[in-house]
């Protein structure tokens, strides 16, 4: 499994929107800046965040984005499920059940599947609080 740029960058906005949280709504430009991506890829990736409710927006003057959860309620696994769309390592595990005509004689599928159940377990396992709480103290974090 190799976690594209679209789910590191969406977990940094996440850390950022936690780490900010007590500022209301989070505009794009400050993320962009503090975060140093790019505002248009940010634009990319809160659709699939905003779909899979872990943030909301508001509109207007003092619009911009915030979490939908606490901090102790989003996982990491959450954030990258929601800009990966799976987690799977190997592509018939894909939707969630094994759709492989070998399946059944499969001798690797075992390994695939202790992988996966391995690094789904672990990434739950991580909450944006926990990050916070482990971060150091005056220091931004950065992925």
């Amino acid at each position: 499994m190799k976690i594209s740029t679209r789910g590191r960058y969406s977990l940094r906005m996440m850390i950022d929107l936690a780490q900010h949280r007590s500022d209301g709504y989070i505009t794009l430009n400050d993320i962009a800046k503090r975060q140093d991506i790019s505002k248009k890829y940010l634009e990319q990736i809160t659709p699939f965040l905003t779909r899979s409710e872990l943030i909301v927006s508001a509109k207007g003057q003092a619009g911009g984005y915030a979490l939908a959860k606490e901090p102790s309620e989003i996982t990491v696994k959450d954030i990258l499920l929601s800009a990966e769309g799976s987690l799977a390592p190997v592509s018939c595990m894909e939707s969630g059940t094994v759709k492989c005509e070998r399946a059944a004689e499969c001798m690797t599928l075992p390994i695939y599947q202790g992988l996966y159940k391995v690094v789904s377990e672990y990434l739950d396992s991580i909450t944006l609080q926990s990050i916070l709480d482990n971060a150091p103290e005056s220091y931004e974090y950065y992925i």
